[in-house]
């Protein structure tokens, strides 16, 4: 690696070619295509700073499904050096929800909601990951001409009152997505 990334910055030398395939910086990452609906549909809100750079798409916040909040929030503090939103019932949810930045934690508030099944079955960790947009009901419409299903059929309300929708795990490659419209 150090004859074809002398340099500490990771750039390779000039004409020389890595060896192997996932050696070179440019090739880590493979680039997904957006929906041409929504590229073309305005419905993406892009005035949060953390935007995924390969789709443009802004990256609203990341959510882990817990059992109790201390399991992780000191942590978070002090890794991020954010303070913990005091906990926010949403109860047409069934969870308990706090932010640490850009990370929700969610907690359910029975044996019978959606995060509890989650936990049961597969543990505490990462739930679901958000974008935000301008118009749920538009980011909707366009993903649904893309064939994308959803977990419901209108928009909900979200925790702070943001409006938001998940777009189901099988037509995301197994990831939960969140669109958030925020209040």
């Amino acid at each position: 690696w150090r004859q074809i990334c002398p340099d500490p910055a990771g750039k390779p030398k000039p004409g020389v070619e890595p060896a192997h395939r996932f050696a070179r910086p440019a090739h880590r990452f493979r680039s997904y295509p957006r929906p041409q609906s929504l590229a073309a549909g305005g419905a993406v809100r892009h005035d949060v700073a953390m935007t995924n750079r390969t789709t443009g798409l802004p990256l609203d916040h990341v959510a882990i499904a817990v059992r109790a909040f201390a399991d992780i929030v000191d942590f978070l503090e002090r890794l991020t050096g954010a303070t913990a939103t005091p906990p926010e019932r949403v109860e047409a949810q069934g969870v308990e929800v706090c932010f640490v930045g850009r990370v929700e934690l969610i907690r359910p508030l029975d044996d019978d909601s959606g995060v509890a099944r989650f936990i049961e079955r597969r543990g505490q960790g990462l739930h679901h990951v958000a974008y935000g947009v301008e118009d749920v009901d538009a980011a909707m419409a366009a993903l649904k001409a893309d064939g994308c299903e959803f977990t419901s059929a209108r928009p909900m309300e979200g925790a702070g009152g943001h409006r938001i929708a998940f777009v189901h795990p099988r037509s995301t490659g197994g990831v939960l997505t969140e669109l958030v419209e925020r209040a």
